[in-house]
């Protein structure tokens, strides 16, 4: 059995599947592991440190693999060339369709760490959680390097200085990372959340949770249900003022495969302060703050806007890190009597699985495939 950690072709993409001391947990576990030259550099991590963990450092280390790792999925080129039932352990984003289609005919085994169920028993393979952790951590950092005001207060000879006030938008992982983060640099922390734990969770973390009486919108999976326009509306209207007061905006309110809700509207941006700071970590989903841009930063009234893209990337040691046990978490749940061997009546297993023996078994992304030419 031999595991393949490829090296990201994608100039942003910084992490690694697997870091050096995951790789010999697995080859206690029974399995081979071959890692293709530099692919750990970016993420600090060296090719003597693969070695040093037992792993064979190599080009071409997917070739007669079991399971290929990555962190964004192969190109259809490489993914031509990989032998029939080869496992592929990667995020999948399945729009555009490219890559499930060349997997499903190539006869390839493609799970989606970013759709592995959120259920308690998957929460040491749940990625997006782990993921959404350094990015709400790397939120409240880029919110205080671009604020030109401290964050904590001050008490001097020459007077007091005022702590920062931050708002956060959003409290699942990423939100209460960010807000957490914040508390810790003594910034005085204001959050909003729709769903019906978030204001228990947000006091947790020693913020104010912001009431609005506009009663919850629970979903499935933890996240928040679509709300109407008219809900929106409203809901924009009476977080106005909580926006114009704060120094700095922290927005994460996404939903995987969907296109993350407008919650602050430009004009709404145009109402704070000069030196204002707004980070908004869900722009490469559209943006929860209207006129944001991914990987871009812009000035929209007296703010400076910052739209997040790949933000865990960007601290990719300890993202790798914990992207990576996830990964070997999942391989051990995959692991039987010694040999690679899912059961697909797992429930974990089967809800990650996209494509399986020249079928696409993820009934959502099947539909989407109907509906798209090939």
């Amino acid at each position: 059995m031999k595991i393949a950690v490829v090296r990201e072709t994608r100039p942003a993409e910084r992490r690694v599947a697997l870091v050096p001391e995951q790789v010999a947990k697995l080859i206690e576990l029974g399995y081979e592991v071959a890692v293709e030259p530099a692919a750990g550099e970016r993420a600090l991590y060296s090719d003597d440190q693969y070695r040093d963990a037992g792993a064979e450092v190599a080009w071409g280390a997917d070739h007669a693999a079991t399971i290929v790792t990555s962190v964004q999925p192969l190109e259809r080129e490489r993914l031509q060339r990989l032998h029939a039932g080869t496992a592929l352990m990667s995020f999948l984003p399945t729009n555009p369709p490219d890559v499930v289609r060349t997997a499903t005919t190539a006869k390839l085994t493609a799970f989606a760490m970013e759709l592995v169920p959120r259920i308690s028993r998957a929460q040491s393979m749940d990625a997006l959680s782990s993921q959404a952790l350094v990015a709400g951590y790397r939120a409240a950092i880029v919110a205080a390097e671009r604020l030109p005001r401290f964050f904590p207060l001050n008490m001097t000879a020459a007077g007091t200085v005022p702590p920062a006030q931050v708002l956060v938008l959003g409290a699942g992982v990423a939100g209460l990372q960010a807000i957490a983060t914040a508390k810790r640099l003594g910034a005085v922390v204001r959050a909003y959340d729709v769903r019906t734990a978030a204001a228990e969770e947000i006091a947790s973390m020693g913020a104010q949770p912001i009431e609005l009486e506009l009663g919850t919108l629970d979903g499935p999976g933890g996240y928040a249900r679509e709300m109407t326009p008219e809900r929106a509306q409203l809901q924009r209207e009476l977080l106005t003022p909580f926006v114009a007061a704060a120094d700095a905006l922290i927005t994460t309110a996404a939903v995987p495969g969907r296109t993350a809700p407008i919650l602050v509207s430009r004009a709404m941006v145009e109402q704070m302060k000069p030196g204002s700071v707004v980070v908004d970590l869900a722009s490469e989903q559209g943006g929860n703050v209207e006129g944001s841009v991914a990987g871009t930063e812009l000035t929209i009234g007296n703010a400076l806007v910052w739209g997040g893209a790949n933000v865990a990337s960007q601290m990719a040691g300890p993202a790798s890190r914990l992207y990576g046990q996830n990964i070997a978490n999942l391989i051990r749940l995959m692991t039987r009597n010694a040999s690679f061997d899912p059961d697909f009546n797992d429930e974990i297993v089967r809800g990650c699985c996209v494509t399986h023996d020249g079928s696409v078994l993820h009934e959502p992304t099947r539909e989407l495939l109907k509906g798209q030419a090939p």
